[in-house]
């Protein structure tokens, strides 16, 4: 999981700065370049895997921590703040962001802050492009693998082959994702199947 933080004028960003998902990966790629250009700073956060397999936390609780770590190193007292919501309940997701960050930011949490706003979707791009680039990092020591999301059939079809050859899941796979249980457990019921 990624998330960045953009400390930069609005007005200076690409015009079509946008949500990451309506974009091309080559644009966001392109964006992505003039947008560490032009901003006064730029943060990112990785939640790894070993994190997000914790089971003393949750997917809600690491959302709020991958954007406060994000923030942490580039906020000051005062810094008007935009997040895209991470939480169903967005002054929950605002407030919990704000008490993990030292800062005393003027915080606001909103529902598609990053079509909303620029700045927001200015972090989304680097935020996204960050993650392409770690899921190319992956491809290139395990062979393709996908997008790594839970409806990318290239993605099952890797962890299915991967458990098939090793036994396991690879270590860049999440065992807590649902998408893993399934694999593991559609060839845990496989190799039962051979003893019929």
């Amino acid at each position: 999981m990624f998330a960045a933080c953009i400390v930069a004028d609005p007005a200076d960003l690409p015009d079509d700065v946008d949500d990451s998902k309506d974009l091309a990966p080559e644009r966001r790629e392109e964006l992505a370049v003039v947008i560490r250009d032009r901003a006064d700073a730029v943060a990112v956060s990785e939640i790894p895997v070993a994190r997000i397999d914790d089971p003393e936390t949750d997917m809600n609780t690491l959302t709020v921590a991958a954007h406060a770590e994000a923030l942490e190193p580039v906020a000051s007292d005062g810094l008007a703040t935009y997040l895209d919501a991470g939480d169903t309940n967005a002054v929950r997701f605002e407030r919990r962001v704000a008490d993990r960050v030292e800062a005393d930011l003027d915080l606001r949490a909103e529902h598609g802050a990053d079509a909303a706003y620029p700045i927001v979707g200015a972090a989304s791009i680097v935020a996204k492009v960050e993650r392409d680039a770690h899921v190319a990092a992956l491809a290139a020591e395990y062979g393709d693998l996908g997008s790594g999301y839970p409806g990318d059939s290239t993605t099952r079809a890797f962890l299915e082959r991967y458990i098939e050859e090793h036994g396991e899941l690879p270590a860049c796979a999440r065992e807590s994702w649902q998408t893993s249980r399934d694999v593991r457990n559609a060839a845990g019921q496989a190799a039962l199947d051979d003893f019929d």
